[in-house]
C-alpha cells in the first residue's frame, strides 16, 4: 500500500467524487489559483475548471450562504474555511441555515454540503486562530461532525461526507497536512459515526480524536513499556458519537481517560464521560478522568502553549491515577 500525505488524501477524496458527479464543486478562499492555502486543492483547478473550483472573496458568511443555497437547489458544495476560527463569521448560515432547513421545510429541502478546513492550534498563532469548535458544532442537531486523525481515515470519511445527504462539518489540522500514512488506491468509504479501536488493551481505555491522537498513541506506547496495557479508541466523528465502542472497551478495562484539545466546559470529553457513567457505572473501578486544553484563550508564547496543551506525560499521570499506582 502506498504512503501519501494527509493533504493528498483529502485531495484524492474530493477529486474522485467530483469525477463521478458534476454537481460537486469546491469553493473557498485561495482554493483555485493559489492551489489552496495548505495545497490541499493543488491541481484541481486545472482538472475541473473555474466553474467547479471557485476562489471567493474574504467573506465567509457570503460563500457559506451561497453554498447552502446551491445545495438546496441540487448541487453538492464543498466549502473550505481557511480555518474554522473564521467559520464564526458564517456560523449563522451554518447553524440557523444548513442545520435546520431540512426540519423547518418539513423535509422538502435537503442540504448536502461539506464545510471543511483546519481546527485547533497550529503553533504560535495566538488566541483567535487556535480554537477548537468541534463541541460547538456537535451540539447542533442537523449537523454531522467529523475529525479524522490520519490520511486513511481522512480520505474514507471525506468521501462519505461528500455523498451524505446532510450537512457535514469536516475538521482537519494544519499540523497534520504533511503527515504521511498508508492509503489504498482502490475506492473505499468509511461509515460516519463509527469509532476505531486503534490498539487493543486490558488495563485502561484511552479515548481521543483528531490530531490529539498523536498524544494518545505516544502515551499508550510509553505505558506499554511500563507493563500497562492501554486500549486506544479514535472517535473519528463527534456527532454522532460511537458510545457503544467506548462502553464495550470500558466494560473490559474498567477505567477511562479521555484526551481532548478543547476547553473543558461543555466538551466532547464531558459528554462521553457522562454517557459512560450512566451506562457503564458498575464496570468502573475508578472515576473517569479528562485531559483537556487550558481553560483560557490560547497564549502566543511557546512555553505557555506547552502548558496549555495535553501531552503524553499528563496522559500517563492520569492513567496511573485511575490505576491507583501513583497519586
Amino acid at each position: 500500500m502506498r504512503e501519501i500525505q494527509f493533504r493528498e488524501a483529502l485531495r484524492e477524496a474530493m477529486s474522485e467524487e467530483m469525477r463521478k458527479d458534476d454537481k460537486i464543486y469546491l469553493m473557498g478562499e485561495e482554493v483555485a489559483q493559489y492551489n489552496g492555502a495548505y495545497k490541499v486543492s493543488q491541481g484541481m483547478l486545472d482538472e475541473f475548471g473555474e466553474k467547479r473550483v471557485i476562489d471567493t472573496p474574504i467573506s465567509e458568511a457570503g460563500f457559506a450562504g451561497i453554498g447552502i443555497g446551491s445545495a438546496m437547489n441540487g448541487l453538492r458544495p464543498i466549502i473550505e474555511f481557511m480555518t474554522f476560527n473564521f467559520s464564526l463569521v458564517a456560523i449563522d448560515q451554518i447553524i440557523n441555515g444548513a442545520a435546520k432547513i431540512m426540519s423547518m421545510s418539513g423535509g422538502q429541502f435537503s442540504v448536502p454540503i461539506v464545510f471543511r478546513g483546519p481546527t485547533g492550534n497550529a503553533g504560535m498563532l495566538s488566541s483567535q486562530h487556535s480554537q477548537c469548535f468541534e463541541n460547538w458544532y456537535a451540539n447542533c442537531p442537523g449537523l454531522k461532525v467529523i475529525v479524522p486523525s490520519n490520511p486513511y481515515d481522512a480520505k474514507g470519511l471525506l468521501k462519505s461526507a461528500i455523498i451524505d445527504p446532510d450537512p457535514v462539518i469536516f475538521m482537519e489540522s494544519e499540523l497534520m497536512y504533511g503527515d504521511k500514512g498508508e492509503v489504498p488506491e482502490e475506492t473505499y468509504y468509511i461509515e460516519i459515526g463509527k469509532a476505531k479501536v486503534v490498539k487493543e488493551g486490558t488495563d485502561v481505555t484511552l479515548v481521543g480524536f483528531g490530531k490529539i491522537m498523536k498524544v494518545v498513541i505516544a502515551a499508550a506506547a510509553e505505558l506499554e513499556k511500563e507493563g500497562i496495557s492501554a486500549e486506544v479508541i479514535d472517535l473519528r466523528t463527534v456527532r454522532p458519537i460511537d458510545y457503544d465502542t467506548v462502553i464495550s472497551s470500558v466494560k473490559k478495562t474498567n477505567r477511562l481517560v479521555i484526551v481532548e484539545e478543547s476547553w473543558p466546559l461543555g466538551s466532547i470529553a464531558t459528554e462521553v464521560a457522562f454517557k459512560v457513567q450512566k451506562d457503564a457505572f458498575d464496570y468502573l473501578d475508578a472515576p473517569v478522568l479528562r485531559i483537556m486544553g487550558g481553560d483560557v484563550p490560547l497564549p502566543y508564547a511557546p512555553t505557555l502553549i506547552q502548558e496549555y496543551l495535553p501531552n503524553p506525560e499528563r496522559v500517563i499521570k492520569a492513567v496511573k491515577e485511575v490505576m491507583y499506582v501513583a497519586k
